[in-house]
C-alpha cells in the first residue's frame, strides 16, 4: 500500500492510536495481512508497517546461521522492538508502554505517510520542523541521487 498525505491524530489514556480513516479505508486484509507492525525509530518515531510489507521487507535481507556482527545486531536490536498490533472494530490499535516510552510519545500526535508505511511523530515537533524539512529537500535529494549513481 502507498501511504501518502498526513493526519491529526492522538494517544489516549489507553494507549490507543485511532488509524486515520484515509489509510484504514486503503486496507485490503489479503494484500496487507490483518495487523500492523510497529516499530521504534530513533528521533522519537513509530514506524507503522503493514504486516505483509514488514515481512517482505524482513525477507530482503538473506538471512544466515552466521550474519556479521552489524547485521546481527541490527537484527535483534529492531525485531525484538517490533511488536504486532491489530486493530479493534473501530480502527484502533493499542500501543505497547514500552514502546511509547522508547520514543517519548503520548497525546497529540501527526500520523504521515513515508510511501510503505506510515510515521507516527509529535505533533507540536512535527509542525516546529516543517519548514526545516522542505528547506533541506533539495540537499537531500541530491545526496540519495548521488548514492544511486556512486557519485560523492
Amino acid at each position: 500500500m502507498l501511504f501518502t498525505g498526513q493526519a491529526e491524530a492522538s494517544i489516549d489514556q489507553k494507549d490507543r492510536l485511532a488509524i486515520p480513516s484515509k489509510y484504514r479505508s486503503q486496507w485490503e486484509v489479503t494484500r496487507d495481512g490483518e495487523a500492523w507492525m510497529c516499530v521504534p525509530w530513533p528521533g522519537g518515531v513509530l514506524r507503522l508497517y503493514t504486516e505483509k510489507q514488514f515481512a517482505a521487507l524482513a525477507t530482503q535481507v538473506r538471512g544466515t546461521l552466521a550474519p556479521d556482527e552489524d547485521q546481527a545486531a541490527l537484527d535483534v536490536t529492531l525485531f525484538s522492538a517490533a511488536e504486532r498490533l491489530e486493530m479493534d472494530a473501530t480502527g484502533r490499535i493499542r500501543i505497547p508502554r514500552h514502546q511509547l516510552d522508547m520514543v517519548g510519545l503520548s497525546g497529540e500526535v501527526m500520523v504521515a505517510g513515508a510511501r510503505d508505511r506510515l510515521e507516527v511523530h509529535d505533533r507540536a515537533t512535527w509542525k516546529a520542523q516543517a519548514k526545516e524539512r522542505w528547506s533541506s529537500l533539495p540537499e537531500l535529494v541530491k545526496r540519495i541521487e548521488q548514492r544511486k549513481t556512486g557519485g560523492v
